[in-house]
């Protein structure tokens, strides 16, 4: 290298460090300040972002809940038979109490309702599902008395979006959805120091044939605390982590975030803080402990470069690989933290968040379609997580995501919401038809083996589904309607698909109520009664057994049969102490007719309960019975399960005695190897095959089928639903061994058993059985 006139050459190592190692150390410096602002930026950006959406859904919840609330109230405030009793000088709160405080307190998680009446005074209140004196009304009035004013009419002032006040148009942008005779005035409000969502709305008659002075109507006053329920709403549906209700504002140094509360007219309540997700920093934090060992790399290169010039150029290339790798790392790592805030780790399927956010998507750009939602739920998955694994459950699940995917339409979106839920949503060609086909097409995948784990896996699916017109598909709503049908799907026995109706609304409350007066029935121990049905030796003549057979004589809805109240009691955890309190009835009639068996139905729920066993051998002794007195009739649903448990009770009850009927044969999956498999004592042939002998050639070959097969397995044949006297013929004839039905009796109450079992020996009767 040429030197400059008039200046010295520069020494080998001083050019070296003004050519080489200074540029080199100024780059290198300048690419760690520049990657270390670019991580900071770009992670704090997504920070942002996040905390922006998640606020965005705060405020989305909190409307969620305002407009949830005068929407509940509207079922009870424009209503004949509430706006009738409390206009009555004094209204019967036993009414009120179960058709309207409870009614709102269970169903819709309302924690305070208050009735006024036209000159504002309290008739009635209910806190948490119990009555309380309606005095409470003075200590909530203050912060109240706005909106009850804004609901009469007798206070002007620019409606919000979650309201209607009379003589005012709706808010721009209104989100209400009660009907227009719907008045009422909904914000957020101040109590006691408490943040709530309150609503107070004109109690009026639906019939509109009376309306009372105007403004002087009775009101409905609801409450929901922001700090309740709500809360552990926003973290299980919206996924808000820890929020609640706080004084002041969050700091960030905590890990908290915030947003202001304030009602319409810009009043400060508090604030709602949450800890917000921070996959950013997360990311940072990660680069931070890679960028050290980036940091002593170049150190290490630098230092090479002092001493070896040739491998500058080489050190350097690395240098700036390592920086590229790098930059590509931060990238993916980013775009990984955005793919996981949307879809679902196991299946790869979007999540919840994100097919909310499908749903809202399309409800906002609906014109002329409709919105449809399906709610699939996997039917029997508990079973194989606890037979075969959690790690066999997973495979399921991707098995069952893998198929449902196959079969989701162009422009639809399939989601995972959360352990064996799956929802489908479709914006596009949502007519009944092509839904019920789809839900139709999932059924018939599921209903197909699954191999997991070197077996083969037999499930079903439970479908609901909800369609959402043009500008009133709410997705809060759909979701509701299609788990509501998705229900209604379940206590019909599963595996199936059923479109949301408005009487599944009425249908659900109606059960809740028989569920309630079941439990009242059961701790009394009045209304329920067993009864029983005589059985009789094949030649009609002679009882050889009972069969106990519960009854519910409800106060209002009159005799029930097992049923209608049966599944429910189920549902409810009822099921252990009716069956052994049937039992027990059974085993005290028993012990007065020693020479007859009794026959005693057995729930598959029941029977599947830890120590089942060990109960009914304690009954029977405890009623002073032999076992061997006692047959308990089980269906096939309890021998399909092939459990352990249910292997080892049925072992130990046949080792005490007992005997083991096979009820309702011939209607579901019987086969030769489960009837070896259990050692069953007798088989029932269903009522269906019953009905139609004598009218139906093929009838009477099943039932003669049956009856062999039973023979030949050493097992005793009972007909259950004989009627005629040609039916009694036949199957006597057939090598029947018992008969039951009204042929020979109904079914007995306990004082009518001595008169009724003699009563059964008809002479008509045995004579045509004989001929």
């Amino acid at each position: 290298m040429s030197h400059r006139p008039g200046f010295p050459p520069l020494s080998p190592v001083l050019r070296f460090a003004t050519f080489v190692a200074a540029p080199a150390l100024c780059l290198a410096v300048a690419l760690v300040l520049f990657g270390t602002w670019s991580l900071w930026a770009t992670a704090n950006q997504v920070d942002e972002s996040i905390r922006a959406r998640q606020a965005n859904d705060v405020h989305l919840a909190l409307g969620a809940v305002l407009d949830d609330l005068a929407q509940s109230q509207a079922g009870v405030a424009i209503w004949d038979p509430a706006y009738a009793e409390v206009q009555k000088p004094k209204p019967d709160a036993e009414w009120l109490d179960k058709n309207v405080g409870v009614w709102l307190n269970y169903v819709f998680n309302h924690e305070l309702d208050i009735i006024i009446d036209g000159q504002d005074r309290p008739v009635y209140a209910m806190r948490g599902g119990a009555r309380i004196s309606p005095a409470i009304f003075g200590r909530v009035r203050p912060e109240l008395l706005p909106l009850i004013q804004a609901a009469r009419g007798a206070l002007r002032r620019a409606p919000n979006t979650h309201e209607r006040l009379p003589g005012q148009k709706l808010a721009q942008n209104s989100t209400v959805r009660t009907s227009p005779a719907a008045f009422h005035a909904t914000d957020l409000v101040q109590i006691s120091g408490r943040v709530a969502a309150a609503s107070v709305m004109r109690m009026i008659p639906d019939s509109k044939l009376v309306f009372g002075s105007p403004g002087r109507q009775p009101m409905l006053v609801s409450i929901r605390f922001l700090d309740g329920k709500v809360m552990g709403d926003l973290g299980r549906i919206r996924g808000i982590r820890d929020a609640r209700v706080l004084s002041g504002p969050a700091s960030m140094k905590a890990g908290m975030y915030s947003v202001p509360l304030r009602s319409s007219q810009g009043e400060l309540l508090g604030h709602l803080g949450w800890r917000p997700d921070m996959p950013g920093r997360d990311i940072l934090r990660s680069i931070a402990r890679r960028g050290g060992a980036a940091a002593a790399a170049l150190i290490a290169l630098l230092a090479a470069l002092v001493f070896v010039v040739g491998r500058l150029m080489f050190r350097d290339a690395r240098s700036i690989g390592a920086l590229e790798a790098a930059r590509v790392e931060l990238q993916a790592k980013e775009a990984r933290a955005q793919y996981l805030a949307n879809h679902d780790v196991l299946t790869s399927l979007p999540n919840r968040a994100a097919f909310n956010r499908f749903v809202d998507g399309a409800a906002g750009n609906m014109a002329q379609q409709a919105l449809g939602v399906l709610l699939i739920d996997l039917d029997k998955f508990k079973h194989v997580n606890d037979t075969l694994g959690h790690l066999a459950g997973d495979q399921l699940i991707q098995s069952v995501a893998g198929r449902l995917s196959a079969q989701l339409p162009k422009g639809g979106l399939l989601a995972r919401l959360g352990g064996d839920e799956f929802a489908i949503c479709l914006a596009e060609g949502v007519e009944q038809e092509a839904l019920h086909a789809l839900a139709e097409a999932c059924l018939a995948e599921l209903r197909n083996p699954f191999p997991i784990l070197g077996s083969e896996v037999q499930i079903g699916g439970s479908i609901g589904i909800a369609v959402g017109t043009p500008h009133g598909a709410d997705r809060t709503e759909l979701l509701r309607k299609a788990d509501i049908a998705m229900y209604s799907v379940k206590a019909s026995g599963r595996d199936g698909c059923r479109f949301f109706t408005a009487e599944m609304d009425e249908s659900l409350a109606n059960r809740r109520e028989l569920e309630g007066d079941l439990r009242k029935a059961l701790s009394a121990r009045q209304q329920l009664f067993v009864a029983y049905q005589p059985k009789m030796d094949a030649t009609g003549t002679t009882v050889v057994g009972l069969e106990a057979l519960v009854r519910w004589d409800h106060p209002t809805k009159g005799l029930l049969t097992p049923d209608l109240f049966i599944p429910i009691a189920e549902e409810a955890g009822l099921i252990h102490a009716l069956g052994s309190w049937v039992l027990a009835e059974a085993c005290r009639v028993s012990g007065k007719w020693p020479e007859l068996t009794m026959a005693v139905n057995v729930s598959p729920v029941q029977f599947k309960a830890e120590g089942f066993a060990a109960t009914v051998r304690s009954i029977v002794q405890r009623c002073d019975v032999h076992p061997r007195q006692i047959e308990l009739e089980v269906t096939e649903g309890i021998l399909l399960d092939d459990s352990e448990a249910v292997r080892a009770a049925l072992h130990d009850l046949r080792n005490a005695g007992f005997r083991i009927a096979l009820d309702d044969f011939g209607t579901g999956y019987s086969s030769l190897s489960y009837l070896k498999q259990f050692k069953v004592d007798r088989i029932k042939i269903d009522k269906s095959f019953i009905r139609r002998v004598g009218r139906d050639q093929e009838a009477i070959a099943i039932v003669q089928a049956v009856i062999a097969l039973g023979h030949a397995m050493n097992l005793s044949v009972t007909a259950e639903g004989v009627e005629t006297s040609e039916q009694g013929s036949l199957l006597r004839t057939a090598g029947c061994n018992e008969l039951q039905g009204y042929l020979f009796s109904k079914a007995l109450r306990e004082e009518e058993l001595s008169v009724g079992i003699h009563g059964v020996l008809n002479p008509r009767i045995t004579g045509r059985l004989a001929s």
